[in-house]
């Protein structure tokens, strides 16, 4: 097609169209180097440079501010670092290894010293974690009377028997009376290291279930810690009868054999079955032959149960 039109045209036209190629390539190959002729004088030039010049030391300044921005840390408790939040502290795999080590073995770091010795962070990055660094206010206690402990041997180094100061008598202790735990509240139970709201609460239901604790060997029954068990028995104890809600074994229901502390629902069945089969269950004996239980706790039990 092209072909035929080349020969359709005269020898004029086809010299014109050429020098219309000719004339469009030229323009654009100036239209690209006038694009690219900075016509600026040099004195624009230079007062240009100038302002530039004047603005890079605030630009330095900014990005200098910049790069000094610290991090902000946050409290955190070092018992529950995790990988992500050690490196974010500036901690290094080996240290975050180590205390995760530490962590398995059932073990916790309770002061900031704890937390140096496992991980062996260096004194720098510790003095900027120290501060952040957070415990329970359980521990912070125990810590205060590690160190009050410390400072009255301390105070008992320096001044051996029969030369203490005046103000210090050494005969002389100030024993606080032991609380009824069956009319105690739940600020006395909190007093107790290492019982909170939670377990003050829990003591008191299980209370309010049984109507009265009747040895402080029930204690054991909740799942605290032995310093806090060992709190409870020195600062409360069980006077005079209480007044106990007794369970017949005999007439009381499933659902209500099962909500007795010292049941379970399997124990509850074995009771209902033994007493179908045999009869009327007659006394505690009797009873401790149908679960290992019984005869576990059997001077408590016994107290909260009727025939």
């Amino acid at each position: 097609m092209l072909k035929n039109i080349h020969h359709t045209l005269t020898k004029d036209q086809r010299k014109g169209i050429l020098a219309l190629c000719l004339l469009i390539t030229g323009l654009q190959i100036g239209y690209y180097f006038i694009s690219r002729t900075d016509f600026t004088s040099p004195k624009e030039k230079s007062q240009k440079e100038k302002q530039w010049l004047a603005l890079q030391s605030k630009i330095d300044a900014l990005k200098a501010k910049k790069g000094d921005k610290q991090t902000t840390i946050y409290p955190f408790n070092p018992n529950f670092i995790t990988d992500y939040k050690g490196y974010a502290l500036g901690m290094t795999t080996q240290q975050i290894d180590r205390l995760h080590a530490f962590r398995k073995n059932g073990k916790w770091v309770n002061s900031v010293a704890d937390f140096k010795a496992v991980t062996k962070v260096p004194d720098s990055l510790l003095a900027k974690l120290s501060p952040h660094i957070k415990f329970p206010d359980w521990v912070n206690k125990k810590n205060k009377e590690q160190t009050a402990a410390k400072q009255e041997y301390a105070s008992a180094e320096k001044y051996p028997a029969n030369k203490y100061p005046e103000k210090f008598d050494s005969k002389k202790t100030i024993t606080k009376p032991a609380i009824d735990i069956n009319s105690a509240l739940e600020e006395d139970l909190i007093a107790v290291y290492g019982i909170g709201p939670a377990f003050a609460k829990k003591i008191l239901r299980r209370r309010a279930n049984l109507g009265a604790f009747v040895s402080m060997d029930q204690m054991d029954d909740f799942d605290f810690s032995p310093e806090a068990v060992a709190g409870l028995r020195k600062g409360f104890k069980v006077n005079g009868n209480p007044q106990v809600n007794t369970i017949n074994v005999n007439s009381a229901s499933l659902q209500q054999l099962s909500r007795f502390p010292y049941f379970n629902r399997d124990v509850a069945k074995a009771i209902i079955t033994q007493r179908s089969m045999n009869g009327k269950i007659v006394n505690f004996d009797e009873l401790s032959k149908i679960n290992d239980i019984f005869t576990l706790k059997s001077k408590i039990i016994r107290l909260y149960l009727e025939y």
